[in-house]
């Protein structure tokens, strides 16, 4: 039939392998950071031939007859050997290109927020509500909603809505969320096939300075504190595992552990200073923790939130 009912069923029956193509090769582009086609906004005579055409073909197969499960096609992409095998290989770029080593790439701007949010703990997994209005600068609705009947002013932030998943955030397309947009999330002004990624300045200085990552590291350090054991090298461990899944080498712990010791001395001269660090977001802090020492941990925590190896897929 000529309506919506029949070009869905059309768009998804079994002898019409295209949708399923472009639904898996996005898939393996979100794991691999590149498609088997590099072309997921053009799968015409204009766009690149698929590098593993039969791989191709059997994923969009295996997608359609598992009932377009896609928890069950992701599971299948990164427990392949093609996902689990190391970043490091051979330097030949045709072996690079046909997969011979893992991919390497940073993270979405959502995946960042997010991941922020679960190794401090503070992330709420609530599933499904309205959107929410995390943590912005003051003042920049005030630019945009010009027109009579709109608010001019960012609603007031409030606790059960900063830790919310990504996916939730209130987003007004004339304004997207600024740490996004820094982090290369398109405007949703038009559809985005692809995405940008870039490397710049800013990204860094939001990780260290955006009220939400300096949430983030807070919790992170009162998390180290709590449950990362009694003695400093056990946390300084327990806090970089967290943060990278592995375990730190000597060189790293030696790093770590000389910054903190560099902190506790600079906020025991200032403890003034140390209550200042801690007072960012409204999540309340752990009374019980020393407030020299949880601030100490609290730029352990920023550094390690700021390593290109957290932010970055490899």
């Amino acid at each position: 039939p000529r309506d919506r009912l029949g070009l869905a069923r059309w768009l998804t029956a079994p002898e019409n392998p295209l949708t399923a193509r472009v639904a898996v090769n996005r898939l393996w582009s979100q794991c691999f950071g590149r498609g088997l086609v590099t072309t997921p906004d053009n799968f015409g005579l204009q766009g690149a031939w698929p590098s593993h055409p039969e791989l191709l073909d059997w994923l969009a197969v295996e997608f359609v007859e598992g009932g377009w499960d896609v928890r069950a096609m992701l599971r299948r992409i990164v427990l392949s050997r093609a996902y689990r095998q190391s970043s490091r290989g051979p330097d030949d770029p045709h072996a690079q290109e046909l997969y011979a080593r893992g991919a390497r790439h940073r993270l979405d701007a959502e995946s960042i927020r997010d991941q922020a949010l679960a190794v401090s703990g503070l992330l709420d997994r609530t599933v499904g509500g309205p959107s929410v209005y995390p943590y912005q600068p003051a003042g920049l609705w005030q630019e945009i909603n010009n027109r009579p009947g709109l608010s001019r002013t960012y609603p007031a932030p409030a606790l059960d809505q900063q830790h919310r998943r990504s996916m939730y955030t209130y987003w007004k397309r004339t304004l997207p969320p600024p740490t996004m947009q820094l982090f290369d999330a398109p405007n949703r002004e038009v559809c985005t096939a692809t995405r940008s990624r870039t490397n710049t300045p800013l990204q860094a200085l939001a990780l260290l300075h955006d009220p939400q990552f300096v949430e983030a590291a807070r919790a992170l350090a009162g998390r180290t504190l709590r449950e990362g054991g009694e003695r400093t090298q056990a946390r300084l461990r327990f806090a970089f595992q967290l943060c990278t899944q592995r375990a730190p080498s000597r060189a790293e712990l030696a790093q770590l552990q000389g910054l903190l010791e560099e902190e506790r001395a600079r906020y025991a001269a200032d403890p003034e200073a140390a209550r200042t660090a801690l007072q960012v977001g409204l999540a309340p802090r752990d009374e019980q923790l020393p407030v020299v020492e949880h601030a100490a941990w609290f730029e352990v925590a920023r550094v390690l939130l700021n390593l290109s190896e957290v932010v970055t897929r490899g």
